[in-house]
């Protein structure tokens, strides 16, 4: 079983590279079947645009971003507006949303979501809405996506994270080798934050209400007194168990000093203990 999946992602991967090379590619029924058997794959968790090695190092597979781009270039916009609805939608053929069905065990509550196909949305995972999923994500058994969540393009999302109400997941498509945004298992993300351009979570990690992470955002971690960056290499990752909140420092310029001014920075406060584990017993009930 492992030989015969092996050999159809390679076939999978040796396509799509083919395919996007060539430019001017005419659109054909071949092309289409391609396309669907790519979104199928991504729906069922079969292949992924990032994914872990034994070790906790990750790999970015851009030949999946590179058939995530030839559904766009491919797609001709058309009319998706369902029987008798007031409202009007408009996508390209290439992108319908994610068929489930009751045997998939994805909770989707009634109230305006959607999940774009070529999202694998695992067992367990809860829905609340509204919020949006979009192409090539990955999000790992019962995590939770609560209220206005937004989970961008090939973002990876661990098992049992809980991204609180209004949280925002940056998506990262171009360059095809782009690190995605990475949250890993057992992270807990407050309520109107913002993890984007490549930056990555690790285990157990705590991300306070309204922290903005970015990969140039400079993380101050005031228990190991160090300065955590990213840079065009590497991503800014959150180690293990850190708790962050949302910090400031002053500006030093005399008319900063004049004004007592400050800039927005991140903060790691501590790292997580049994106390901060109780106080995200919340996410055990809700399940």
């Amino acid at each position: 079983m492992q030989t015969e999946r092996a050999a159809f992602v390679e076939r999978l991967r040796t396509r799509i590279t083919a395919l996007f090379d060539a430019k001017d590619a005419p659109s054909s029924p071949d092309v289409e079947s391609l396309l669907a058997d790519f979104l199928e794959a991504l729906n069922q968790g079969i292949i992924r645009a990032a994914e872990p090695d034994d070790q906790g190092n990750w790999y970015v597979h851009s030949w999946v971003k590179k058939g995530i781009l030839l559904c766009f270039r491919y797609g001709v916009l058309t009319d998706r507006t369902p029987p008798q609805s007031p409202f009007h939608f408009f996508d390209k053929h290439t992108l319908p949303l994610h068929p489930f069905s009751l045997q998939d065990r994805v909770r989707i509550v009634p109230g305006g979501s959607a999940i774009r196909s070529g999202a694998y949305v695992a067992p367990g995972v809860i829905c609340m809405p509204p919020m949006y999923i979009n192409i090539g994500a990955y999000v790992d058994e019962e995590t939770m996506v609560d209220s206005h969540v937004l989970v961008g393009t090939c973002a990876q999302i661990g098992k049992r994270v809980h991204l609180s109400a209004g949280v925002q997941i940056g998506g990262v498509l171009e360059p095809p080798n782009a690190q995605p945004v990475i949250i890993e298992d057992d992270v807990f993300i407050g309520a109107l934050s913002g993890v984007f351009e490549g930056v990555r979570v690790r285990r157990r990690a705590v991300i306070a209400s309204g922290v903005l992470l970015t990969n140039s955002t400079p993380v101050y971690d005031t228990v190991q007194q160090r300065i955590l960056r990213g840079s065009d290499q590497q991503p800014l990752e959150i180690p293990p168990n850190a708790v962050v909140v949302a910090g400031s420092r002053p500006l030093q310029s005399p008319f900063a000093r004049q004004h007592q001014l400050a800039a927005y920075t991140p903060v790691i406060v501590k790292y997580r203990d049994a106390r901060t584990d109780a106080k995200t017993i919340l996410e055990q009930t809700l399940r």
